[in-house]
């Protein structure tokens, strides 16, 4: 029997009324061991939603390029952009089909709409709760906190990347599996806009 490898990410989401915001740390680990500290975890889908994740980088890749794709396809078709919670639910109904064989990937999935922001929370078998800030992957618990203690219904943007931000330093501080840096993204009624944030901690 060989050892349980943890799959190591930390990821954040907070809602605010104007928009929301994504992040995630961008270290790649396989137990204690760094393959990369550039991985990319935070994926634009189109101009008005976006997802942040952790779990194995190939299935968050997947689910990224599943949704960039079917979005795509929707406004075609359509003449207008899917909603947040039709974007979420086409993503359950994919994870859930995986049930028995699941993606290793927790997502959050923000975006803003006619219905105003949303941010939508899916576990690897695909369940929905939406909800006003989450945290998610091996540093949750140490994000959490700080998001617990410190948001507000009436955050700006900039308070809420502030946050998100600080959370994730407090993850990548103690938890031996998160680091890197950080990405980034703001989704609003301007768009979807990425941001890179270098992280240095005093040891």
């Amino acid at each position: 029997m060989g050892e349980e490898v943890q799959i190591g990410a930390t990821a954040v989401g907070i809602k605010t009324a104007g928009g929301v915001v994504l992040a995630a740390e961008k270290r790649v680990s396989y137990g204690f061991y760094t393959l990369s500290s550039s991985g990319k975890k935070v994926f634009v889908v189109d101009d008005k939603l976006a997802i942040a994740s952790a779990g194995i980088i190939a299935d968050m890749q997947a689910l990224a390029k599943i949704l960039k794709l079917n979005a795509k396809s929707y406004e075609l078709e359509m003449k207008k952009k899917p909603s947040v919670h039709a974007m979420a639910k086409l993503l359950s109904v994919v994870m859930f089909s995986r049930r028995f064989m699941p993606f290793f990937a927790e997502v959050l999935v923000g975006g803003v709409d006619e219905e105003g922001p949303h941010l939508i929370v899916m576990d690897p078998l695909g369940s929905l709760i939406e909800d006003n800030y989450a945290a998610l992957g091996t540093g949750a618990k140490l994000a959490a906190a700080v998001l617990d203690g410190n948001y507000r219904n009436d955050m700006s943007i900039e308070e809420a990347k502030k946050l998100a931000v600080q959370a994730l330093k407090a993850a990548i501080e103690r938890d031996p599996v998160s680091g890197g840096g950080i990405d980034l993204v703001v989704v609003d009624e301007k768009g979807a806009r990425e941001e890179e944030v270098r992280v240095q901690l005093v040891i």
